[in-house]
C-alpha cells in the first residue's frame, strides 16, 4: 500500500503525553522516549496503517474504517506499554467539505434546506370585484390554514372593487404554494365575475 497519508481516508489522532509524571514526550525533554513510542506504534499496526507524528500529536492513517478500527486497539495498547494513556480520536476525510470530520456525528442540515424552512413574510395585493371578494378571501384563508402559514388580510374598499393585502408568514416553499393557489383563485374569480356581470339578472 502507498505510504502517502493523502491517499488514506481514515485517521486516528492522539496526544502524546507522559502518564503519571505529566512530562510531554516530544521536544527537548524526552526525544528518545518519544521516538521509541512512535516505533512501537508503527510495529503494532503493521504495513496497512501509516503512523506519523507532528510535535506532541500522533496520527495513524488507513484506507478503510475496518483497518483503522483494528489499528485503534493495537495503538492504544502499544502506547500504554510506553506509559502513554491517551484517547485516539477517529475522523474521516470529506471530499465535499475538504476537512477531517467525525464519521459518527449527525450529518449537518444542508444550508439550502435550513433556509427553505426558515419563516419568511410576504405581502400580496390583489384587486377584487365586490361580487367575489368574500369568496376569494375565504378560499385563500382556507389555503393558508391547510399549508400551516399565518395569513392577515387588510382590505381597502372602493365603490365597485376592493384591494386586499394578504400578509403571510411561514416557510418559503409553503408561501410559494400559497402564491400559486392565489394565482389560480384569481383566474377562477375573474371568470366568475365576468359571468356574473354578463348575466341578465
Amino acid at each position: 500500500m502507498s505510504e502517502d497519508p493523502d491517499e488514506r481516508d481514515w485517521r486516528l489522532t492522539a496526544q502524546l503525553a507522559a502518564g503519571d509524571s505529566g512530562t510531554y514526550l516530544h521536544g527537548l525533554v524526552n526525544r528518545r522516549r518519544e521516538a521509541h513510542a512512535i516505533g512501537d506504534a508503527r510495529s503494532a499496526v503493521g504495513p496497512d496503517v501509516v503512523v506519523t507524528h507532528d510535535g506532541e500529536r500522533l496520527f495513524a492513517y488507513a484506507a478503510s474504517r475496518e483497518a483503522i478500527e483494528e489499528a485503534r486497539a493495537k495503538l492504544a495498547d502499544a502506547l500504554l506499554r510506553d506509559g502513554i494513556d491517551t484517547r485516539l480520536v477517529l475522523s474521516a476525510w470529506s471530499e465535499e467539505r475538504e476537512e477531517w470530520l467525525d464519521p459518527d456525528a449527525p450529518a449537518p442540515e444542508p444550508a439550502a434546506a435550513a433556509a427553505e424552512e426558515a419563516p419568511v413574510t410576504r405581502t400580496y395585493v390583489v384587486t377584487l370585484g365586490r361580487w367575489v371578494r368574500e369568496e376569494f378571501e375565504q378560499s385563500l384563508s382556507s389555503w393558508a390554514t391547510r399549508l400551516g402559514v399565518s395569513c392577515e388580510i387588510v382590505e381597502h374598499p372602493h365603490l365597485l372593487s376592493s384591494q386586499a393585502a394578504f400578509t403571510d408568514t411561514g416557510p418559503a416553499h409553503e408561501l410559494d404554494e400559497f402564491a400559486a393557489a392565489m394565482s389560480a383563485e384569481e383566474r377562477a374569480t375573474i371568470r366568475t365575475e365576468t359571468a356574473v356581470m354578463a348575466s341578465p339578472l
